[in-house]
């Protein structure tokens, strides 16, 4: 799963979100990013209502749940790539070549990633560099992603499937491990906002023994039968 969630253009910062195995765009974000109205919302409706009046159900954006400034998430429209591509076309603005062209380079770059997920891997370590990280601590907040992936993965196929199942099972190998759930322990922390990574806060101490909980956890998982883990996930 795609880990980065807001991308930038011309210093105006556009969500995304991963559906249906490509990238899919905030269409008020990318109508604020191209017209720097300070009313982008009411823009899109015009336009909807100019441009997609015979459209009762839009093939061209679809509705997903995007975080808001207030932490929360509300359904807004979003597009992908050729969608985006569609809508661009109903906005003016001088800025709508250049937005093409890096809308093009930012899927170019996730289709990279698939066929090599190394790329995903340096991109990431290129951030965390950037925020200041040191290169032993990114190295273990790296190799702690990968383990969490095959955790979850193998989860997957046992038919742990839903963000609450996760949630859940997450909290019980945090209980297990450092005595907290996440939730208590980035209180502890200090972590006040919902979009602040617990992990991204974490010593190099903490994130070694949370590989270690996931990876044994991972190997456990492997040797229970599919409607153990899903029992154990509502008797605990």
């Amino acid at each position: 799963m795609p880990q980065n969630k807001i991308v930038v253009f011309e210093s105006k910062k556009i969500r995304r979100i991963w559906y249906n195995e490509e990238w899919y765009f905030s269409v008020v974000d990318v109508v604020e990013a191209l017209t720097d109205s300070p009313t982008p919302r009411q823009y899109w409706g015009k336009v909807k209502q100019r441009e997609f009046i015979d459209l009762q159900l839009s093939p061209i954006w679809v509705q997903l749940k995007l975080e808001s400034a207030d932490g929360k998430k509300y359904a807004t429209d979003c597009a992908n790539t050729k969608g985006m591509f569609r809508i661009i076309q109903s906005i003016p603005s001088p800025k709508a070549e250049p937005f093409k062209l890096w809308l093009a380079q930012v899927g170019y770059d996730r289709i990279q990633e698939i066929e090599n997920p190394e790329l995903a891997q340096e991109r990431m370590k290129e951030l965390y560099e950037l925020k200041g990280y040191p290169k032993d601590w990114i190295d273990k907040r790296l190799r702690g992603i990968a383990i969490r992936q095959n955790l979850t993965d193998e989860w997957k196929e046992r038919g742990v499937d839903s963000e609450r199942d996760f949630a859940i099972l997450t909290a019980e190998i945090s209980k297990a491990t450092f005595g907290l759930t996440p939730t208590e322990y980035k209180e502890l922390k200090g972590l006040t906002k919902k979009n602040q990574n617990l992990r991204d806060h974490m010593t190099d101490l903490e994130l070694i023994f949370t590989m270690l909980g996931e990876k044994v956890t991972t190997e456990i998982s492997k040797k229970e039968k599919p409607e153990t883990i899903l029992c154990d996930l509502y008797t605990t």
